[in-house]
Parts: structure tokens; C-alpha cells; sequence
């Protein structure tokens, strides 16, 4: 019991620290100061205009569809940018549509599916992704129309001295700088990761120090262990110091710029710059490769400061930095929780049961492959070797469908976040029909593979989505028959 006890501690820590050191300065971070920038800085009217409640659905789906398509990053970056619109004003529906289809069917993870297991099952991704999430932003919309129509009206009080104004070019420069700053740092394209420049530092045992780190916290990228490096080390110190001076800086920012709020930039300037840089130690010492990403980093850090300083008012410079750190209080703390528990529970599941649960094309098949994806969450492209990983254990290429569409949506850190952003009923509402379509998809594509006519799947998938939006609307007139009879509703 004691070692069993150990294997589950030492397993959450190894996956809370690969996760830090590997996905959190380059992609949560500029996602939070997105958020933030999204809710301080646009007036509501500029997101609703695409994303809104009222906006026709031709518009609105298909734009928040296009909106994730461009995002290549995994679904924990996605859940703060999501809470980002949501929260100015975004319809649920839309909303929900980007959080699916963003981490699900982004360019980058289409392309790396397509190369590392096969175009088929990437076409199957896109268009299946593309359905399902307009369809389950459609359901969302149409179960919870009260509250998202409560939702609007809070948003229009919160938002009111905003009403009529237009967003400014300055504003609309910081928000776009900071997209490129997390495309910069998270786009895998030889222009950024090529070095072009080193310098090597003459530390003593960080050869030493990276092997022992292996030690602690495997790596083995066929079995998506990510292991922590010597940079991971230093940036998971350097994260640390963030987290302090924020904290001091942040939270009362109301009240004015402090030294620490100062601190807190700039250490968060040097965070970022150290995770772009390349790093590998050997027996002499550590060298410092300065990569394209380093230099796209550092240019703009360098253009975010001036126009923070030189364009933004004080007020619109405290409110960004407020809803940021607002975004971080709500979010990390949950991340690291579901980080950490998926970091046991993988312990316990071995992927050898993938042969035996879906090995062949059945529901109970692909009910597995969405398991696995809620238990086993690996982040985006890191999921593609896994994935491949399964097929060669004998996972049935339906169910891996299934795997592939429910994992970047249904980890268990993801529904702890968007259930603390919609609130517990509709995050669980959404958790079933996400996984109820993956599911779907996983049938219909695996199908597919054994030899049934697309005809015949096209008729199948129509039959089912009609008689799905006849249920719901039968249900919803029901509904509004009910609370149109009694004088006290509620939702």
C-alpha cells in the first residue's frame, strides 16, 4: 500500500511537473493576458458583432469554428480564451463551439494526425469536429436559452459604459501583438525553431543535474512522457517568482503600480524570453541556443511594453492586468489539481488494456476511447504519438477516432475549469454530449474502415440528427409550455 501510495504521488508530481515546465509559459501565459486584454480592453459589441447571442447562426458557428481553427494549442490555453468571450458577451452556443472545435480540429494537430497516422483519419477529424461542434453549440444554446439570454443581460449591465464605443486601434494592437506572442511561441515551423545564434555557459555538473532530472521525472516521448529538462527546472523556478510578485503586484492594482507590480512584468518578460531560448547541457557546461521563437518573443514583449506604457490609459492598463490576474486565480489553481490527479491515475491505467477494451469497432469500443481520453490527457500533438501508439497495440482506428475528439475536450482539468466558468450544470451537460458524439464519430469513421458505404453512414448520421433536434425541440416547447403556466420560473 505504501509503495502503491508513492508510485501515485510520485506519478501526480512528474505530470504536474512536465506540464509546467513544458506548456505553461508559452501558452497559458499570453493566453491568460488574452483573456484579460479580451475582457478590459473590447467593448462587448465588438464580440457579439461575430459571436453573440443574437448574431445569425450562418455567422456566428462558422466564426467561432474559424476563430479555434488558427489556434494551435491545447485545450488547457483554450479555456481561458474561451472564458475571455464568454464572459464579454459571447451566445453559449458559439462559445461552446469554439471550445470544442479549437483543441479538437486545430491546422497544426490536423496536419500532424494527417502525417503521423493518415490523411483519412484526419479528414474524418475535420469534417466530424466541424459537425459536432456546431451541433453540440447548437444543443447547449438551445437547453440553456433562459440562462444565456440572463447571461446577455448581465453582460450588457457589467459592460454598460462601454455601450456605443468602438474599440480603440491602440487596444485592438495589444490584443493582436499578444496572439502573435502565443503563435510565436507554440507554432512548430523550422523560420522560429531554427537556431541562429549560440553561446555556451561553463556551469559545472548541469549534465549531472539533467540526469538526475530524467531520474525523478522519466522521459519517453512513445509513451508521451515528457520528463522535466534542465530549462524546465529553471523555468518552473522562475514560475514561482512569477507567481509571488503577482500576487504582491496584482491583486491590489486598483490601488496603483507598486514595485512589485513592476517585478511581477518583468520577471514574467524573462520567463517567457528563457522558455524560447534553446538549452543543452553537456559536460562542459550548458549551451544557449537563441532561436527564431526567442527573437519573435523578445520582439513582441518589446511593443507589448511600449504600447502598454505609451497607449494604454491607466485605467485601461490596470483593468488588463486586474481581469489577467483575475483569470489566473480561477484557472491555475484547478489546472494544477487536474493535472496532478491525471498524473495518478495514469499510473494505475496501462495502455496494454487498449488492445482488449477496443480492439474492434463496438460502442463499448469507442466508450473506451473516450475514457482513456478523459484519464489519459495528453496535450495537443503530444496526443498524435499516443494515438499512434494505440493503433499499434490494436486500438480499432474507430475508437481512436473517439479518443482523438474527446481527449483535448474532456480531461479532467478542463471540465473542472469550464465547469467553474458556466457553472457545474452545463459543464456536465456538455461533457455528455461531447461524449456522446465522439462516440458517434468513432462508430461512423470505424464503420467506414470496415467497409460500409458512406451513402449509407451519410443517411445513418442524418436519420440520428434529426431525430436528436426533433427531441429537443419537442422537449424545449414542452419546457416553455410548462414555465409559461406557472408565474415563478426559474432555470
Amino acid at each position: 500500500m505504501v509503495e502503491l501510495f508513492g508510485s501515485l504521488l510520485r506519478g501526480g508530481l512528474g505530470n504536474l511537473a512536465a506540464y509546467l515546465a513544458a506548456h505553461v509559459l508559452l501558452c497559458l501565459v499570453p493566453a491568460f493576458y488574452i483573456a484579460g486584454a479580451m475582457t478590459a480592453l473590447i467593448p462587448k459589441a465588438s464580440v457579439t458583432r461575430f459571436l453573440g447571442r443574437n448574431t445569425p447562426k450562418w455567422i456566428s458557428y462558422p466564426a467561432a469554428a474559424l476563430a479555434g481553427s488558427v489556434l494551435a494549442v491545447c485545450s488547457c490555453t483554450i479555456v481561458p480564451l474561451f472564458a475571455g468571450i464568454y464572459k464579454k458577451g459571447a451566445g453559449l452556443g458559439p462559445a461552446i463551439t469554439f471550445l470544442f472545435f479549437a483543441p479538437a480540429a486545430n491546422i497544426l494537430a490536423l496536419v500532424y494526425t494527417g502525417g503521423v497516422i493518415g490523411t483519412d483519419l484526419a479528414f474524418a477529424r475535420l469534417f466530424l469536429s466541424l459537425a459536432f461542434g456546431i451541433g453540440i453549440g447548437l444543443i447547449m444554446a438551445l437547453i440553456f436559452h433562459k440562462s444565456d439570454v440572463a447571461h446577455d443581460k448581465d453582460t450588457d449591465e457589467v459592460f454598460a459604459g462601454q455601450r456605443g464605443k468602438g474599440m480603440r486601434r491602440a487596444a485592438l494592437a495589444f490584443l493582436l501583438i499578444l496572439v502573435a506572442l502565443l503563435l510565436s511561441g507554440t507554432l512548430k515551423v523550422g523560420l522560429l525553431t531554427n537556431s541562429y545564434g549560440q553561446a555556451t555557459l561553463p556551469i559545472p555538473g548541469v549534465d549531472k543535474f539533467q540526469d538526475v532530472l530524467y531520474t525523478l521525472v522519466p522521459y519517453n516521448a512513445a509513451k508521451g512522457e515528457e520528463g522535466v529538462t534542465a530549462q524546465g527546472a529553471i523555468l518552473i523556478g522562475l514560475l514561482i517568482l512569477v507567481g509571488i510578485a503577482s500576487w504582491k503586484g496584482f491583486d491590489n492594482i486598483h490601488s496603483g503600480f507598486s514595485a512589485w507590480t513592476w517585478a511581477a512584468l518583468g520577471l514574467t518578460g524573462l520567463t517567457l524570453l528563457t522558455a524560447a531560448l534553446g538549452m543543452q547541457p553537456h559536460l562542459g557546461g550548458l549551451d544557449i541556443l537563441f532561436t527564431g521563437k526567442f527573437f519573435a518573443v523578445l520582439a513582441a514583449l518589446a511593443v507589448l511594453g511600449w504600447l502598454l506604457r505609451k497607449r494604454l490609459s491607466e485605467d485601461e492598463q490596470r483593468d488588463f492586468l486586474w481581469e489577467s490576474w483575475r483569470f489566473v486565480k480561477q484557472i491555475f489553481p484547478l489546472l494544477v489539481v487536474g493535472v496532478f490527479a491525471v498524473g495518478m491515475i495514469r499510473v494505475i491505467i496501462r495502455p496494454e488494456w487498449i488492445e482488449a477494451l477496443a480492439g474492434s469497432n463496438t460502442l463499448p469500443g469507442n466508450l473506451a476511447g473516450v475514457i482513456f481520453g478523459v484519464f489519459m490527457y495528453f496535450p495537443t500533438l503530444v496526443e498524435v504519438p499516443i494515438a499512434n501508439m494505440f493503433l499499434s497495440l490494436g486500438m480499432h482506428r474507430g475508437p481512436l477516432l473517439a479518443y482523438l475528439m474527446a481527449d483535448p475536450e474532456l480531461s479532467l482539468q478542463s471540465i473542472l475549469i469550464t465547469a467553474a466558468i458556466i457553472g457545474r450544470l452545463k459543464a456536465w451537460v456538455y461533457v455528455f454530449w461531447v461524449a456522446l458524439f465522439s462516440m458517434l464519430a468513432g462508430l461512423i469513421y470505424g464503420a467506414w474502415i470496415d467497409g460500409t458505404g458512406l451513402g449509407l453512414l451519410a443517411l445513418f448520421l442524418a436519420a440520428f440528427l434529426a431525430v436528436l433536434a426533433g427531441l429537443l425541440i419537442l422537449i424545449n416547447r414542452r419546457v416553455a409550455r410548462v414555465q409559461a403556466e406557472i408565474p415563478v420560473s426559474g432555470e
